[in-house]
């Protein structure tokens, strides 16, 4: 599990591909990396990806078939800026939200629109994950975790302050470039519960939950 806090921009130093998957070497910039063990994970832009290989200013991993498939790691070359999250301990600060490195779709940046001194991106995210984005809520871009601002159909807009665009490689995003989305695990359990088959102990439907988040307003 990761926070969505972003901890060191690094940069892709070399890609070996291998029968159809990656082999990535991933220099890591300022992440500290002495407490990082050989099957550690690393959030690599939003993707879980475990450390095979490591030295005190890179690690190496592999990219499965699947992965390449499902995010946005087929448009990166030897160079492109990535960015870098180790793990979350139980002692950590929970600063961003939970994210499970786990890409759910892919989005498309549709505007970059300064706003005093910050900027706003407009997002475009696949159709089946519209439902899941809300206003207010969380929503995990590149690896980073961000509030969403609005919503409109299937785009979105996040502001990003100066501090986090420094810090990340929201500065090096433009518009046409893809993204990888990670939606709010809350709101992916929440749609399991209300629509998959819910059977009390003797087998029998059992609807006492949405009943109970309907008394709430939650649905």
């Amino acid at each position: 599990m990761f926070t969505g806090i972003i901890e060191a921009v690094g940069r892709i130093e070399r890609i070996e591909p291998r029968n159809g998957d990656w082999r990535l070497t991933v220099s890591t910039g300022k992440l500290d990396m002495s407490d990082v063990a050989i099957g550690d994970s690393i959030a690599t832009s939003g993707v879980c990806l475990t450390a095979i290989e490591l030295g005190s200013d890179h690690y190496v991993a592999d990219v499965s078939a699947e992965t390449l498939a499902v995010t946005t790691f087929r448009d990166k070359t030897v160079g492109t800026p990535v960015n870098l999250e180790k793990a979350l301990r139980l002692q950590d600060r929970l600063g961003g939200h939970l994210v499970s490195g786990h890409v759910d779709g892919i989005g498309v940046v549709k505007a970059i629109t300064p706003e005093a001194r910050s900027w706003r991106y407009q997002i475009e995210a696949p159709v089946a994950l519209a439902r899941y984005i809300a206003a207010k809520g969380s929503i995990t871009l590149d690896g980073i975790s961000l509030t969403v601002n609005h919503v409109d159909g299937t785009l979105f807009d996040v502001n990003i302050v100066p501090h986090t665009r420094q810090e990340t490689t929201m500065q090096f995003l433009q518009v046409g470039d893809r993204v990888n989305l990670e939606v709010d695990l809350i709101a992916r359990y929440l749609e399991r519960l209300l629509t998959g088959p819910m059977e009390d102990e003797q087998g029998g439907s059992d609807d006492r939950l949405k009943i109970l988040l309907a008394e709430r307003g939650f649905v």
